[in-house]
C-alpha cells in the first residue's frame, strides 16, 4: 500500500507503460492502471468491500461525464466528412490541386498536413477530430505518392494539436471561464503563436526534404502559373466545403456540431457532383467512423477515469503545492511548471490537466508577476504537448487507428515535432509579446 502521491504517481506512470506494451486495449490499459491505482493506495479503508464499492461509483461516475458531451456530437460527424472525402475523389482533387503549387517547395506534399490542419483547426477546436480527418484524407494519399512514412505521421501528430491553439478553442473556453480572463482576448492570443509553430513545423519538413532527397518522390514536376491557374478548379470543391463550414460557425448560422453535419451533408452532394458517390462507399464510410469513434470513445473513457482516479488520490494538488513550495525564480517557476505538465500529460487528458491544477498553480503563476493571459496560452500548449506524450499521447492512439503502424514508430516520428513545440512555448515564454501583440491592437 503506497500513501504518498508522489511515490504513487511515478507507479502508475510505470504500470501504464506496462500495460501498453504488453499490447492490451489502450481503453483497457487506461481503465486498468486507474483500478490498480485505487488498490495499492493506503486508502484507509479496512474492508475491502468498501474500496470495490468506491472504484465502482468512481467507474461509473467518470465514463457518464466523460461521454455525457454535446461537443463529442461533432466528432463522428467530422470522421465521417473525413471519410467521405477519403473515399471519394475528392481528396484526389485536393492533392491534384496542390500538386502545382507545391513543387517547388521543399518537402512539396508533405506540407499538406501542416496546411490541412490549420484550416481544419479553425472549424472543429478539437485536436482528435483535426487528427482523424485530416489524417484519413492525407496519410494513404502521401504513402501512394512515395512520400517519408514517418515524416508524414510526425506532421500529422504536431499538426493535429493545432486544434487547441487556433481558435475556436475547448480549452480556452474552459481556461477563461476559471482564470476570469476574456475569451475573445484568448482566442486572438492563441492566433499568432498557432501560425509560428504550424510555421515552424514547415520549416522544418523544407530543411528534412533539403538534406535528405529520400523524403519525397524523385520525380519532380515543373509547372507554368497557367498550369497553377488552371489547378485552382481541382481544389475549389475542397475550399467551398471548408468555407461552408467555417464560415456557418463564425457567421453564427451553426455551432461547431451542427457544422459537422453540414460538412457530411456537403461532401455527400459534392460526392454525387463528381459521380464518385455509391451507396456501397457510403456502407464503407459509415463501418470505418463507427470504429474509429468507439475506438476514440473508449479512450476518452479510459482517460477520463485516471483523471477521475488522480484527483481522488491527490496527485495533481500534491505535485502542484511541492512546486509552490520550492521558492523558485520566476524563470524557473515556468520550467518546473512545463514539466510537471508533461509528466501529468502522461497520465491526463487536456482539459483535466487545467481543471484539476488551475485553483493551485494560476496563484502562484500571478503572484510571481505572470499574466493570466499569457499563461493561457502557455498552458493550451502544454495541453498539446499532452496529446503527443506517450503513454496517454491522445493524438498517437488515434494515428495509431487510421495508419495501423505500431505505437513506438509513431512516437518516434513525433519526437522532432514534440521538440519544435518545445521550442515555440520557450519563444513564447521569453517574448510574451507574441501572445499580447494583437489582443492589445485588435481589442485594447
Amino acid at each position: 500500500m503506497i500513501a504518498d502521491p508522489l511515490l504513487l504517481s511515478a507507479v502508475l506512470i510505470g504500470v501504464m507503460f506496462l500495460f501498453l506494451l504488453s499490447s492490451i486495449w489502450i481503453g483497457a490499459s487506461l481503465f486498468l492502471t486507474g483500478i490498480f491505482g485505487m488498490l495499492i493506495y493506503d486508502h484507509h479503508l479496512p474492508p475491502a468491500i468498501s474500496i470495490i464499492n468506491k472504484i465502482g461509483n468512481l467507474l461509473a461516475g467518470s465514463i457518464y461525464d466523460s461521454m455525457n458531451s454535446w461537443s463529442l456530437a461533432s466528432l463522428p460527424m467530422f470522421i465521417l466528412m473525413g471519410e467521405l472525402l477519403h473515399y471519394s475523389s475528392i481528396s484526389n482533387k485536393l492533392f491534384n490541386g496542390l500538386v502545382p503549387w507545391l513543387s517547388s517547395v521543399p518537402g512539396r506534399l508533405l506540407h499538406i498536413n501542416v496546411a490541412a490542419c490549420s484550416l481544419f483547426a479553425a472549424v472543429s477546436g478539437s485536436s482528435a477530430a483535426t487528427t482523424a480527418t485530416v489524417g484519413k484524407i492525407t496519410l494513404d494519399e502521401l504513402h501512394k505518392r512515395g512520400y517519408s512514412k514517418s515524416l508524414a505521421l510526425g506532421s500529422l501528430a504536431g499538426s493535429g494539436t493545432l486544434g487547441f491553439l487556433i481558435p475556436p478553442s475547448l480549452i480556452m473556453i474552459i481556461y477563461g471561464v476559471l482564470a476570469d480572463v476574456s475569451i475573445g482576448r484568448l482566442f486572438i492570443a492563441g492566433i499568432l503563436p498557432g501560425l509560428l509553430l504550424a510555421t515552424s513545423y514547415s520549416l522544418y519538413i523544407m530543411v528534412v526534404a533539403f538534406l535528405d532527397k529520400g523524403v519525397v518522390p524523385a520525380s519532380k514536376e515543373h509547372f507554368t502559373w497557367a498550369q497553377r491557374a488552371a489547378s485552382l478548379k481541382e481544389l475549389f470543391p475542397v475550399l467551398l466545403l471548408i468555407t461552408v463550414v467555417i464560415g456557418s460557425i463564425y457567421a453564427g448560422i451553426a455551432t461547431p456540431t451542427e457544422a459537422a453535419a453540414l460538412g457530411v451533408f456537403f461532401s455527400i452532394l459534392l460526392a454525387l457532383y463528381f459521380k464518385s458517390f455509391s451507396f456501397a462507399i457510403f456502407k464503407i464510410a459509415l463501418a470505418n467512423t463507427i470504429k474509429t469513434t468507439v475506438m476514440i470513445s473508449f479512450i476518452i473513457a479510459g482517460a477520463g477515469f485516471l483523471s477521475q482516479v488522480v484527483g481522488f488520490l491527490g496527485i495533481a494538488r500534491a505535485i502542484s503545492e511541492f512546486i509552490a513550495s520550492m521558492g523558485l525564480t520566476p524563470l524557473m517557476l515556468v520550467v518546473v511548471i512545463a514539466i510537471m505538465y508533461i509528466i501529468l500529460g502522461m497520465m491526463l487528458d487536456g482539459i483535466s490537466m487545467v481543471v484539476m491544477t488551475l485553483p493551485i498553480v494560476l496563484p502562484i503563476v500571478t503572484l510571481a508577476g505572470f499574466d493570466a493571459l499569457w499563461f493561457g496560452i502557455f498552458l493550451v500548449f502544454m495541453v498539446e504537448m499532452a496529446q503527443i506524450t506517450p503513454p496517454v499521447g491522445f493524438s498517437l492512439f488515434v494515428i495509431q487507428s487510421i495508419s495501423g503502424e505500431k505505437i513506438g514508430f509513431i512516437i518516434r516520428a513525433t519526437m522532432p515535432f514534440f521538440l519544435i513545440m518545445v521550442l515555440i512555448t520557450a519563444m513564447v515564454t521569453l517574448f510574451p509579446e507574441i501572445v499580447f501583440y494583437l489582443p492589445n491592437r485588435m481589442i485594447g
